[in-house]
């Protein structure tokens, strides 16, 4: 088996290693291989899919335990489990390398002719149907792409699938499409895709769940007097009253102009604004004196 990735190997662990020890070898391998720092770079592109494939594996106690039993071959450990009770008990071996399963006459086990349909006498038996492999796909969005729902178009193994992104979704959320993976063994049932979403914040936005965070300069004028100022929301601009003598780093709520709240049509989080203060440069001989004057005021005071 060529193709058979050793998902221990692929974290650099032990097959003794704590789930504790498995979860911190895969952040450090993550943010190592992650595509955003590695652009244009196949081979940690290659290497980051894998990272995640493992861990998927590794991190899930009874996928982990089907994994250490049967190898590459772990996602047909039903399958197996059924084809020995019938065929009776195997004989014990490597399942993973399909080793230990003849005689020595070098004749097939039962449980190898349940597995392949082949008898002793070349008669096809039952075959055993096998679920197909599962996918695993990583679709690069915007955060303003996922801000409506809208479908998009992906191509996997050459089949292009037309998928319908969700407003809300999160980076680094993962998605099912039952049935989009490898076909089935024997008549076996498809496997299935998992996509998983990194979205990129192209914005000036910054986004904490469903809320989102904007820093907005604010001439002082407008902060000691008071006034209106036009700030820019996901979806399109709103005019917020500045009360005045607003102070630096005053923040402003404003509700439902946040960010859509996953699969709850028309739920949106809140905006907060928080104010920057931005002094005024290049000033006239005569704003100076006008600033002269009001300090002079404020001593009296």
């Amino acid at each position: 088996m060529a193709d058979f990735i050793d998902y221990y190997k692929v974290l650099g662990v032990d097959k003794n290693a704590s789930t504790d020890d498995i979860k911190k070898a895969y952040r450090k391998l993550a943010r190592k291989f992650h595509p955003d720092l590695n652009p244009d770079d196949a081979d940690a592109k290659k290497k980051f899919q894998q990272i995640n494939e493992a861990n998927e594996v590794l991190s899930d106690p009874e996928n982990r335990k089907k994994y250490d039993q049967y190898g590459e071959n772990w996602k047909h450990a039903e399958q197996f489990e059924q084809a020995r009770q019938q065929g009776g008990s195997p004989p014990h071996g490597n399942y993973g390398n399909y080793t230990d399963f003849g005689n020595d006459n070098g004749e097939f086990s039962d449980f190898f002719e349940q597995l392949f349909g082949q008898g002793r006498s070349g008669r096809r038996g039952s075959q055993v149907k096998f679920r197909g492999e599962d996918y695993h796909a990583e679709l690069q969005l915007r955060l303003r792409d996922v801000f409506t729902s809208h479908k998009q178009v992906l191509t996997v193994n050459g089949k292009n699938l037309r998928i319908t992104i969700p407003a809300g979704a999160e980076d680094g959320q993962v998605i099912k499409l039952k049935g989009s993976g490898g076909p089935g063994i024997n008549g076996g049932p498809a496997g299935d895709l998992y996509i998983t979403f990194n979205i990129q914040n192209d914005t000036p936005f910054i986004r904490q769940g469903n809320d989102l965070y904007l820093t907005q300069d604010i001439p002082l004028y407008t902060a000691i007097l008071g006034g209106e100022l036009v700030v820019d929301t996901m979806d399109g601009k709103i005019k917020l009253k500045v009360p005045p003598e607003t102070q630096n780093g005053t923040k402003a709520r404003v509700k439902g102009k946040g960010f859509p709240v996953y699969k709850q049509e028309g739920q949106f989080g809140d905006l907060y604004v928080t104010y920057n203060i931005k002094m005024p440069t290049h000033l006239t001989e005569k704003e100076k004196e006008l600033f002269r004057q009001l300090a002079n005021l404020q001593k009296q005071s």
